[in-house]
């Protein structure tokens, strides 16, 4: 499930967002139609938490930003602006192997065609950083790549920061389009700098950059839809043409985005005592999660395990990409009522001090006469 979980087992309502819920309960605010592209207010707190505080591409008017229905919504918006305006008819939206399967559905839907670079190496589990490379100077010029900020689902596997740097290199050389999936900033490492670095280093040094946001996960905001797209733009004139352009693609696709999750989320990141609340969320929840990572792995080498479990706990986000076989998968399921998808991805935010023995005790079970998918 790609949902945060308490140690109960139960949805977390974070404190700041609950506050901000009230606020706006107490100024009883109407519920009129939001802009085509969404209050200036939240574009504007939603492009300073993407691009940093201080950043000149806020500061000069660099940006163009129309609210989003949130990760996915937002995706598609971008999706079709590219179909419609990108200069390069031929080119294709470039995913990672493996990414987010509804990725290339959304891209399909939109009228694009999908390619894909090499990202992760199965037989190692780790990043497979000189096959991205050479996969994305191979691609032809003026492509469509489509990155994940941090927290990559769903191998957890991330760039360091000197990969993100040579990846840059490529593809400004190539004059790519770069768009960066962030679905997960600060609910990575608990610090939203840190998990920002691949799309600010991109966007201050290119604008050939888009940013794609949602507040599903780190705000907890799954089921208000709260998003925003980011278009880095070369100057003010351009930001102004770009969202003329934008808002003709939003207005006869849902018309006027959704206000209460925007609203909260504006409200949180317009206060500082509830901005700093969410901050300590964020490390709570991100450091639950790793606890759980840790946890996980240590049970596994308790029991005696065989298996090198190390990239559990070099991965980082939601999900762990076991590496286990769909076999042991399907096991799991019929025989624990343990679930994952068929690829062997668990989601870490479901495991609590409850459940942690049982599922360690299960995978065990299930991998100790036999090989790992990669082993």
């Amino acid at each position: 499930m790609g949902a945060y979980r308490t140690d109960e087992g139960k949805p977390l309502i974070l404190p700041a967002v609950h506050k901000a819920a009230q606020i706006i309960l107490d100024k009883k605010m109407d519920h009129e139609y939001a802009p085509i592209d969404g209050q200036a207010s939240y574009q504007e707190k939603c492009a300073t938490l993407a691009f940093g505080e201080g950043s000149s591409i806020v500061s000069d008017n660099r940006y163009t930003a129309c609210q989003g229905i949130s990760g996915t919504g937002s995706i598609r918006l971008f999706f079709d602006f590219m179909h419609k305006f990108f200069p390069n008819k031929s080119a294709k939206v470039w995913v990672p192997t493996p990414t987010w399967p509804t990725h290339k559905g959304i891209a399909n839907a939109a009228g694009l065609d999908w390619a894909e670079y090499r990202y992760y190496d199965s037989n190692k589990r780790v990043f497979d950083v000189n096959g991205m490379l050479e996969d994305l100077d191979k691609a032809p010029a003026e492509q469509i790549i489509l990155l994940h900020t941090c927290a990559h689902n769903p191998t957890g596997c991330d760039p360091t920061q000197d990969d993100w740097k040579q990846i840059f290199e490529v593809c400004k050389r190539k004059g790519h389009f770069c768009a960066f999936d962030n679905a997960y900033q600060g609910f990575a490492s608990g610090d939203l700098d840190k998990d920002s670095f691949s799309l600010r280093h991109f966007a201050h040094n290119y604008d050939r950059v888009a940013v794609l946001q949602s507040f599903a996960k780190n705000f907890g905001l799954y089921g208000e839809r709260a998003g925003c797209v980011h278009f880095v733009t070369s100057d003010a004139a351009e930001s102004q043409r770009v969202s003329s352009r934008i808002k003709q693609i939003a207005r006869p696709t849902y018309s006027s985005p959704p206000i209460h999750g925007a609203r909260l989320v504006d409200v949180v990141l317009g206060d500082k005592d509830l901005t700093a609340s969410w901050h300590q969320s964020l490390v709570d929840m991100s450091s639950r999660m790793n606890s759980m990572r840790i946890g996980f792995r240590e049970k596994l080498e308790s029991l005696g395990s065989t298996h090198d479990w190390s990239h559990i706990t070099t991965q980082i986000g939601m999900f762990a990409y076991t590496g286990i076989t769909t076999k042991q998968v399907n096991q799991l399921k019929d025989e624990k009522h343990i679930y994952m998808t068929g690829d062997g991805r668990i989601s870490i935010a479901g495991l609590n001090t409850g459940n942690l023995d049982y599922v360690s005790e299960a995978f065990h079970n299930v991998t100790k006469h036999g090989p790992l998918g990669t082993d």
